[in-house]
């Protein structure tokens, strides 16, 4: 009993002795860099009611005492820039760093491309060769998302050296580089950052109410906070109607009888960490990987992200300033530089090319916050790899805005040209711009690229533009009076106008795009119709509205039905199509898309066709006699089971085979089998963004494992034009 007594007395003295331990977050450690000229704040853990000491080189110690919860903060004097120094933490022990450095501290985050090392980049053997700067340190967050408030980060600061600059952050490492031979003070980098995220799950939880294009996602966030007075008072109805269950459980399992299945957990009660991807829910990486550093003293941030949102356009916008005003609450500095990437031109298949500009402008238009900026990649991307390997500029331009902004280097060329104004000058467009710098160049010497203008019954057609001092003037033969004009508008832009510095130039759109109608303009047969429906297609879909429909208004038999389609890709002239026919029904139901509600279903030839169309190799012609319809919601194969003339039994064209089940592919097309041609084609149209559409004969490559066609089958191209318009007419009969 006694030696119970001993080692139990023992084991409890381990306990007490375990608990009291001071103890750091682990943003704290030997080697680190803290911030210079702010008080430096440092805090930890230790047992309820001890008294702990902090000092710093050869500074005064700092006391305070733990509360009930273990918990303590001190707050160290300013230092300048310097060391090596000590950091030693006293309580019931004693932690001490070694090698601590005083200078600035940079928190690096995003996605892949922060992500991205040192070792994946261009020149990457030559450049940790080189990298023997010990003044340069860095910390890496380990990926960690939580769903609540996070007490710490994971990770280990590190000594800049050829052994271990690989592993840094790139973006942040050339940075950094730049920096020290500028300022010559030491530099500290925080890693914190998960490739593929979103900008969500980094914004803080407050973060979200601050604006209300953000309302959905701050109320889910509030939803799932056991902070939450409504949390607390859904899980305390939750917990009664469970216990409610479990006694009427016990009593029907002790008289034999079958029970109900117990209540299921409230779905916003669960944690955002929860589920498959938890490093893609709103806060949950603030929480893991951000929240643990808060308030260690920062000079700044840089960011580096937004593949992941790219589709969302002017939301980005508010979501950046939520991410900016956020951190700068918690790190309790309301002015700190926030540096990000405007990310650059990739192959994002078939999406619409202006979806990147769009979201570059969103990118662009968060510089409305004081002390941002951002770096432009148009002229170092790779289009086919969403990580460009030439990081050093990425670094190098980072430094620049700090310079110019963090530190207050007037003198310094931080951005490229920023579109300023445009003035129309007869069949000209001149453009001036801010931030020339030395002067606005050609970054590779050849004639400005991806300048584009419109006038009133153009399209954009590609424009030639010239350095005339600090404007360029803009013009087209095609365009005798521009309107509006864009520059480097499209995903695939890697454009070439700088300032001598060798910055470039943002993407923009000027002017005012003219409203045109090529049904009035290039269809006379036109004016005696009537418009029966009028459909955008970027609305295609399973529940399919039309913007406009007329059916209703139009009393009376009709004779003919007119059908033009509309079709724009980014950059390219507006194609179309007109085709009107005899009217091969009676029924104004069963004119439009072919869906199963319509009961439209035709495979049949149609008399006195006329074509009209801009789009090349079309066939047009007056009341042609070689024409047919293919309207079905059915599946379809390529058998020519109608023997429609000219046809290909083994490849879908203008003479296909409909097939079961109804709601499959769906078809709405017009053949001229007589000119071997797809006139249009708008298939499988409940795919929204996936369906097909197509004027002329398909001129696209099969995908994997499949035949080529000519009506646009399996294209799933409708994402690709920033514009389609359906409109369906009706001719009354005299």
């Amino acid at each position: 009993m006694r030696k119970f007594v001993r080692w139990s007395l023992l084991l409890a003295l381990v306990a007490t002795s375990a608990w009291a331990d001071v103890k750091l977050p682990a943003v704290f450690g030997s080697h680190m860099v803290l911030q210079r000229d702010r008080e430096i704040a440092v805090w930890g853990t230790a047992a309820a009611d001890e008294a702990v000491s902090v000092t710093l080189g050869d500074g005064a110690a700092v006391t305070a005492k733990t509360g009930a919860d273990g918990r303590w903060s001190v707050k160290l004097p300013a230092r300048r820039a310097g060391g090596p120094m000590q950091l030693k933490v006293k309580g019931n022990n004693e932690v001490a760093l070694d090698d601590v450095l005083v200078g600035d501290v940079w928190l690096c985050s995003g996605q892949s491309n922060m992500e991205m090392r040192v070792a994946s980049c261009l020149n990457a053997a030559a450049d940790i060769a080189a990298a023997t700067d010990d003044q340069i340190r860095s910390i890496e967050a380990v990926k960690a998302p939580l769903g609540y408030s996070g007490t710490d980060i994971r990770g280990d600061w590190k000594v800049c050296s050829p052994q271990t600059a690989g592993s840094f952050t790139a973006c942040g490492y050339f940075m950094a580089r730049t920096l020290r031979k500028e300022l010559g003070v030491p530099i500290g980098l925080i890693n914190s950052s998960w490739g593929g995220t979103r900008i969500e799950p980094w914004c803080t939880p407050e973060s979200f109410s601050l604006l209300p294009e953000l309302a959905d996602i701050a109320a889910r966030v509030q939803a799932a906070d056991p902070k939450n007075p409504a949390y607390q008072a859904k899980l305390t109805a939750y917990i009664k109607a469970l216990t409610d269950w479990t006694e009427a459980a016990r009593t029907a399992m002790a008289a034999g009888k079958p029970i109900a299945p117990a209540p299921a957990f409230p779905a916003e009660l669960q944690s955002l960490a929860s589920g498959d991807q938890p490093q893609q829910q709103p806060t949950t990486l603030y929480h893991g990987m951000v929240e643990g550093l808060v308030p260690f003293g920062l000079k700044g941030a840089i960011w580096y992200q937004g593949e992941s949102n790219h589709g969302e356009g002017k939301l980005y916008t508010a979501k950046t300033e939520a991410l900016v005003r956020g951190w700068r609450t918690v790190f309790q500095n309301p002015d700190m530089p926030f540096y990000w990437v405007q990310i650059a031109p990739f192959n994002y298949g078939a999406e619409p090319p202006q979806v990147m500009a769009e979201f570059w402008e969103a990118q662009a238009a968060a510089l409305k916050l004081p002390n941002t900026g951002m770096v432009v990649t148009n002229d170092i991307s790779e289009y086919n790899d969403i990580h460009p390997r030439n990081k050093q500029e990425v670094g190098r331009r980072f430094a620049l805005l700090a310079l110019k902004g963090a530190y207050g280097r007037k003198d310094v060329v931080a951005d490229g040209p920023v579109f300023k104004s445009m003035a129309l000058e007869g069949d000209k467009i001149r453009l001036r711009f801010d931030n020339v710098g030395g002067g606005l160049v050609s970054r590779d010497d050849k004639p400005l690229t991806w300048f584009q203008v419109i006038g009133e019954e153009t399209d954009f057609e590609d424009a030639t533009a010239v350095i005339d001092g600090d404007s360029v003037l803009v013009s087209c033969p095609k365009v005798p009076k521009p309107l509006a004009v864009t520059y480097a508008w499209s995903k695939m832009a890697e454009p070439n106008l700088a300032n001598k510095e060798g910055l470039p130039a943002r993407p923009f759109r000027a002017g005012e795009v003219p409203k045109r109608d090529y049904l009035a303009l290039r269809v006379a047969e036109a004016k005696d119709y009537q418009l029966a429906l009028d459909l955008d297609l970027a609305n295609l879909g399973a529940n399919l509205v039309y913007d406009v429909d007329n059916r209703a208004k139009i009393t009376g038999k009709f004779d003919r039905i007119g059908y033009f389609l509309e079709l724009t890709a980014q950059g390219k002239p507006t194609q179309y199509v007109w085709v009107s026919m005899d009217a091969f029904t009676d029924s104004l139901a069963k004119i439009g898309v072919p869906t199963a509600a319509s009961g439209a279903v035709f495979q049949t030839k149609v008399a006195n066709a006329n074509i009209i169309s801009n789009a090349e190799g079309i066939a047009g012609g007056t009341a042609l006699g070689t024409c047919n319809i293919e309207f079905w919601p059915h599946n379809y194969g390529p058998a020519n089971k109608a023997a429609i003339p000219n046809a290909d039994a083994g490849v879908w064209d203008f003479g296909d085979e409909y097939m079961d089940p109804i709601e499959g592919y769906g078809s709405m097309q017009v053949g001229n089998y007589g000119a071997k041609q797809t006139v249009f084609a708008i298939n499988n149209w409940r795919a929204g963004t996936g369906a097909d559409l197509g004027i002329g004969n398909s001129n696209l490559d099969p995908k994997p494992g499949m035949q080529r066609t000519r009506d646009w089958t399996f294209a799933g191209n409708a994402g690709s034009y920033t514009a389609k318009r359906l409109r369906v007419l009706v001719r009354l009969a005299k």
